[in-house]
């Protein structure tokens, strides 16, 4: 039997197991199984903390399709409450520094990729305003912050349709390692609304990477400037990056319950 807790950042929830003295054996189709909200535990994603040879613990993140990914913001704040003290986290994206904050956590997201083929694209082009559009969306910007994210701008997302348009442009041959897609709204000072369809997810509550990523590209863009507060349907977070600088990630991160499962049943 193997030890989990269920845990959430803004109602983006995960199964988190811990792998750092039995090792799990996770595949593709096990994570799958284990996300199922019907047949399984259910989860937006698998989280898999295990030993490190270069930090405290490392991490490795499954998607709700069985996907593998890089990055995930809102499950790097749960790792301290998990491991129950500040934590220097190896992910594929790289070394993460989570501390612990009454309620959740701060994370150095390290500094975003900007580059056409960092994020990846197919081909060589302007990151901040692309001359690329889908339908009557405004030309996005690209970031990577540990994984690939695009980002639209819009003066009014009342009448952008996320279920039609996400996975249409995750799966655009531009980006080769499929997509990030943020709908985003300027709607004060320092201050954006963010709908995000996550690759391999779908619509989330609420997408730690797609909250840093979207600060950046405001930042380019000068559409904000300092510490800024990203409103997701599950609840804000607070994102502080200047040029040249390492994106700070603050929000919440939630215990809900533990559990043990036979994983090889899954």
């Amino acid at each position: 039997m193997g030890r989990f807790s269920k845990m959430h950042g803004l109602g983006n929830d995960f199964v988190v197991i811990d792998a750092r003295e039995d090792a799990v054996d996770m595949t593709a189709t096990r994570a799958q199984a284990i996300a199922d909200r019907h047949a399984g535990i259910g989860c937006d994603q698998l989280i898999i903390i295990g030993q490190s040879d270069r930090a405290d613990v490392s991490m490795r993140i499954f998607n709700s399709d069985g996907s593998e990914v890089e990055a995930c913001g809102n499950a790097t704040r749960c790792v301290p409450l998990f491991v129950g003290r500040d934590v220097l986290i190896e992910t594929r994206a790289g070394l993460l520094e989570a501390k612990a904050i009454d309620g959740g956590a701060t994370v150095d997201m390290g500094a975003p990729r900007l580059d056409w083929d960092a994020i990846p694209l197919a081909y060589a082009m302007d990151t901040l305003t692309m001359p690329v559009s889908w339908e009557d969306l405004p030309a996005p910007a690209a970031v990577n912050v540990g994984n690939p994210h695009v980002v639209f701008f819009s003066d009014d997302m009342n009448g952008v349709n996320f279920d039609r348009l996400g996975p249409l442009i995750e799966t655009d041959p531009l980006f080769p390692a499929r997509v990030n897609v943020n709908f985003a709204q300027v709607i004060g000072d320092n201050h954006i609304r963010l709908v995000v369809w996550e690759r391999g997810a779908g619509l989330t509550r609420a997408c730690g990477t797609g909250a840093c990523a979207t600060a950046v590209a405001a930042v380019r863009r000068k559409l904000v400037s300092g510490p800024t507060r990203v409103t997701l349907p599950g609840g804000d977070l607070v994102i502080d990056w200047q040029p040249g600088g390492h994106i700070l990630m603050t929000g919440p991160a939630t215990h809900v319950f533990d559990g043990e499962a036979d994983w090889t049943r899954f």
